[in-house]
This record gives structure tokens, C-alpha cells and sequence, in this order.
């Protein structure tokens, strides 16, 4: 199947997979006990202005035509009006979206440069001290909770080192992109933790089965080097599997900062979903999803075409 065959398939593919989406955020959202408007406006409106919200927001009509109106919302209304802050969801989330996006980049960064690093070492030393070691913390950090972890690093290197700032994007009187990077490097090591570890297995097991594969020791007994090996043969067959991890670590990166913003006061979307689920604020919640559903299949789109160029058999199936 020809490349552009395949992403044309796969963007068709996507539209069940969001209607799908779009049908469990909203079923689910509805369905949860509790009136948005009640909740909101009980102490400060009248029994007759609150029912008249509820019809503005179309709350009053049946559960199918509120999915359909949303829907057509979604495309034409900027994803619908937020119920608490009374304004385009799409135009509140989407700044803070750009947020998540910054920090989740940073964690991609520092999941695949310290978790190759990580798995290469025990990987080329297998059975040696460095690989015991490097399992050893793999084994330990795969135990850790992300919130526990993002509170030590703060405790450690904010408070009492002093090295780097607590939380927030960006200090009070600014101070442009190194200023950015100062305050992402704390969230992206804790929003990276996990999926770090993972890949550094991965990457460890993948070397390990190439390195005592058939052709890694016929090139072996033909006099190649270990380097030679290691960087040429064995790198070039598990970098498609990486790059797959890679991919899928990232749409658990994207979901997973949302509760490492919390931890350190980062104003992304994720902030703003709680704030929402808490307000019971229908659309901004399934906008919020919708639109990190969409995310989310777009990586996985770009991470599939990446492992077909990488690796030229899988694109003949």
C-alpha cells in the first residue's frame, strides 16, 4: 500500500474512531448526577431566570438533539459557549492547550534522549555492573507515583538547592525562552518519568535480542567491530520499534501532563479541565477531550508513516 494510500486510510479511520470519542464524552458527561446551572447560579437567580438558561444553553431538550447541537457546535460555534465562563470553549482552551503542547514537547524530548541513553547502556553491557545499575533505577523510578515524584524534584532542586524555580510558565518580570526553559525542565522530567523507563526497557530488550541474532554474529565472525555492530546493525533494526514506542509514549505523555500541571501550577488545558469537571461545565469538558483525542490520533498517524519509512517492508502489507 502506497504511502499516501495508507495516511488517507488512516484519516478515514480517525472519524469513527472521534464520533466514538465524542459519544462517551457526552454520554458520560450527561449522565453524571448533578445540574450545571443549579450548581452554578442556585444562590444568585431565580427558579424562572435558571430554567431560562438551561433553555439558552439547551439543556431542556432531549438527550440526542443536545449530542447533535453540540456536535454542529463543534464545527461552527467554536465547540459551543463554556457554561461557567461564558465564552467560546474553544477560545478558552485553546491557549492553554498550546501550554500543554509546550510541556508535553519538552517531556518527549527528555522521555527519548534519557530512556535510549538509558536502555543503550544496559543494553551494550548486558549482565555487566551498568546494566544491573540501570535496571535497578527502572525497577525503583517504574514504582514511583508521577505526584510524588514531581514533589521531591520540587523539594529538592526549587526549595532547598534553589537551582530551579517551583512552578508556574514564567517568572513575574518574564525573561523570554531561557526563562521557559528554567521552569519546563522540573514538569517535563516528571511528566517523562514513566514513559522514560518504559522505552529505556524496551530499548535495552531490543538490543539485547539483536545482539545475539544469527547475522549480528555471522558479521561478527567476518571480523566487524563491536561499534560497528552496535551502531550500524543492531541500532539501525530496533530504531523502528523505538520510534513505535516513542509514539505511543507520547499520547501518554499528552494525557499525562494534564495532572503533572497541577502538581506544578502549569496553566495548561489540564488546569482547565478541573476546573471545569468541577463546575460541571458540559462543553468545555468535551471540547477539552475532543480535542485531545484528536491530538492523540494525530501522533499516532505521524508515528505510523515514520516506522513505514524506517522500515521499508511494512509498506508492501
Amino acid at each position: 500500500m502506497g504511502t499516501l494510500k495508507h495516511i488517507s486510510w488512516r484519516l478515514l479511520t480517525m472519524l469513527p474512531v472521534l464520533l466514538i470519542v465524542s459519544v462517551l464524552t457526552f454520554l458520560i458527561g450527561r449522565l453524571t448526577p448533578g445540574d450545571p446551572i443549579q450548581g452554578q447560579y442556585a444562590r444568585t437567580l431565580s427558579p424562572e431566570q435558571i430554567e431560562a438558561l438551561r433553555q439558552a444553553y439547551g439543556l431542556d431538550l432531549p438527550l440526542w438533539q443536545q449530542y447533535l447541537k453540540w456536535l454542529v457546535d463543534l464545527f461552527t460555534a467554536g465547540g459551543g459557549q463554556s457554561i461557567v465562563q461564558n465564552a467560546p470553549v474553544f477560545g478558552i482552551l485553546w491557549p492553554n492547550f498550546l501550554n500543554t503542547l509546550v510541556l508535553a514537547a519538552a517531556a518527549v524530548v527528555v522521555c527519548a534522549v534519557a530512556g535510549i541513553a538509558i536502555g543503550v547502556i544496559a543494553g551494550v553491557n548486558h549482565r555487566g555492573a551498568l546494566d544491573r545499575f540501570s535496571m535497578l533505577i527502572v525497577q525503583v523510578g517504574s514504582n514511583l507515583s508521577v505526584y510524588w515524584f514531581g514533589l521531591i524534584l520540587i523539594w529538592v532542586f526549587a526549595l532547598q538547592l534553589k537551582w530551579l524555580p517551583v512552578s508556574g510558565m514564567q517568572s513575574r518580570n518574564g525573561g523570554g525562552f531561557s526563562d521557559l526553559l528554567l521552569h519546563l525542565v522540573l514538569p517535563a522530567i516528571s511528566a517523562a518519568l514513566i514513559s522514560m523507563l518504559v522505552l529505556a526497557r524496551f530499548t535495552r530488550v531490543g538490543i539485547v535480542q539483536e545482539a545475539h541474532s544469527d547475522y549480528v554474529r555471522t558479521f561478527a565472525s567476518q571480523g566487524a567491530g563491536r561499534w560497528r555492530l552496535y551502531g550500524k546493525h543492531i541500532g539501525r533494526n530496533i530504531l523502528p520499534p523505538v520510534v513505535n514506542i516513542i509514539g505511543l509514549e507520547i499520547g501518554t505523555l499528552i494525557t499525562g501532563v494534564i495532572f503533572v500541571e497541577s502538581v506544578f501550577n502549569w496553566p495548561g488545558i489540564g488546569t482547565q479541565l478541573l476546573n471545569a469537571v468541577n463546575g460541571k461545565d458540559y462543553p468545555l469538558i468535551q471540547g477539552g477531550v475532543v480535542l485531545i483525542a484528536l491530538c492523540y490520533l494525530v501522533v499516532n498517524l505521524v508515528t505510523d508513516v515514520a516506522v513505514d519509512a524506517l522500515n521499508p517492508r511494512l509498506r508492501r502489507l
